[in-house]
This record gives structure tokens, sequence and C-alpha cells, in this order.
């Protein structure tokens, strides 16, 4: 984990999204009408990056890292994740993400989202 000055996020690019499935939770937990649980495999290139900052506001989740590293920016701080090892992601979570490797960063992401 590194503490460094903030700079200005950046907007996505180099990253691939596949949902890989979907679970419909009306019915199946109580108040969960409208809400599914989603699983995607993020694919972020070498020099890549996955934002601008953004929040998990009514939208919790985690991820976990396949392969290559991401490098994950709150508050000031960045902590490099690799392979086996992963965060939660919170209503407190406010952040971006970056591939600094020179190898593809896979991310398996599963969070609770409003359906659409």
């Amino acid at each position: 984990m590194t503490t460094m000055r903030e700079e200005a996020a950046p907007e996505t690019h180099g990253v691939t999204v596949q949902e890989i499935g979907a679970v419909d939770l009306a019915g199946e937990i109580e108040g969960m009408d409208g809400r599914q649980l989603r699983m995607r495999m993020v694919t972020i290139q070498p020099g890549g990056t996955f934002g601008p900052m953004h929040d998990h506001q009514d939208r919790p989740g985690i991820v976990y890292i396949l392969a290559g590293t991401i490098t994950d920016h709150r508050g000031g701080v960045t902590t490099e994740y690799g392979p086996g090892l992963g965060w939660p992601e919170d209503r407190t979570t406010l952040h971006w993400l970056e591939n600094r490797g020179s190898v593809p960063a896979v991310e398996i992401s599963v969070d609770i989202v409003s359906r659409s």
C-alpha cells in the first residue's frame, strides 16, 4: 500500500466487461424486488483505467483478482492487488482502478444492482 496525492481520476479506457450471469432477487430475498445479483469478468489492459472516480452507493459488491495486478485508488491511498486477492466495495467505497502492469489484469466482480 502506498500513500500519495490523489490525482484526477481518468475516464475508462482499455477495459472490457463480460457479464457471466445474474440472478433476479425478487422473490429470493424479501425487500429485494427490482434488484439482481450480478457476476462479471472485467479485463483491464496494461495502461488501462476503470474510472472516473465512482462510488458503490446502493451497489455493494466484492472483487477477486484472477490474473495481473490492479491498483485501487481511494482516499489518496493506492493499493495493489494481485491474483488471489480482492476487496469489498460497500457504501463507503469511492475509488478508481488502473493496470500499471505489463499484462492484462482480470477480475471477477460480484455485486447487487438495480435491474435494468
